[in-house]
């Protein structure tokens, strides 16, 4: 029996389920709010003294400070030779957008041409550069929230200003016109357990958190190898891999989240993702 932390932001959904699989498999799981966790040197046992691996569930939003710290827990935790998953090196690339983005694109991986600015005049002329129709997203951020397709020069100029005012950094991606889905990978160590079309609902944006639907599919050898690929090259051992198909058949790697969630994946592939990750976890323990 293994005793396993879950850092979280809290007991959604996702905690509860890993919870349940990690019972089931008999094993013994307790949530740890990510927020609440504190460390000590030569002073006494921290929290996550005591537990044989750790889950990377979320990363809560913080101040500098307090994130940083967060990731240091990690690092200290892989250097007392307990996993982590997934590693704190893959979450930090993973939750940057740019920095997933150079990582991809260096390992010769397409991805959509992207711009990265903090100043509102260079945006502009990245917007223009882009061909005037980009998609703004938060350079920290998932299932889609905070994503806006910008396709007016006047909108783009007040939103950026906006942005460099409150100190944001602007990451802005050609926007790539799609069919209108796109396919999710699930990656667990090496291999795609499981694979879904994700078809826009009335909107550009095809995360099913958005209102998308999602169809179980089977994907080519291009594409695994693809999804693959991608994880690798950032880092992470269980991964959930954004393929969007391009206008001229190309593929696109749109995102690689190290934090990936399965609420719509498991029911629609039918299978226990839980469960698949806490095996990986186990395994890694032993080996």
């Amino acid at each position: 029996m293994m005793r396993i932390a879950i850092l979280s932001g809290g007991t959604g959904w996702h905690v509860q389920d890993v919870l349940r699989a990690a019972r089931e498999l008999g094993h013994d799981a307790a949530a740890l709010d990510f927020r609440a966790l504190g460390a000590s040197v030569n002073a006494g046992a921290d929290r996550l003294v005591g537990f044989d691996a750790v889950l990377v569930r979320t990363m809560p939003a913080g101040s500098l400070e307090q994130v940083v710290f967060r990731m240091d827990l990690l690092h200290e935790a892989v250097a007392r030779g307990v996993p982590v998953l997934n590693p704190p090196r893959a979450v930090e690339v993973c939750v940057d957008k740019y920095l997933t983005t150079a990582r991809l694109a260096r390992a010769g991986i397409a991805t959509p041409p992207t711009a990265v600015c903090q100043k509102s005049d260079d945006a502009m002329v990245a917007f223009t550069h882009l061909g005037g129709d980009v998609v703004l997203k938060p350079l920290f951020g998932a299932e889609g929230r905070g994503m806006c397709r910008i396709t007016d020069a006047e909108t783009a100029w007040r939103t950026f200003r906006v942005l460099e005012q409150t100190g944001q950094v602007m990451y802005l991606q050609r926007f790539v016109r799609h069919p209108g889905w796109d396919l999710r990978a699930f990656v667990i160590g090496g291999r795609v357990i499981a694979s879904m079309r994700r078809v826009a609902g009335n909107d550009w944006r095809t995360n099913v958190a958005q209102g998308g639907t999602a169809e179980r599919v089977t994907l080519s050898a291009t594409e695994e190898q693809l999804a693959l690929r991608a994880a690798e090259v950032v880092g992470c051992p269980v991964a959930g891999v954004d393929l969007l198909p391009g206008p001229g058949g190309e593929l696109f790697v749109i995102e690689v989240n190290a934090v990936p969630g399965w609420k719509a994946l498991a029911p629609t592939c039918g299978v226990d993702v839980a469960k698949e990750v806490v095996r990986h976890l186990v395994s890694v323990h032993g080996s």
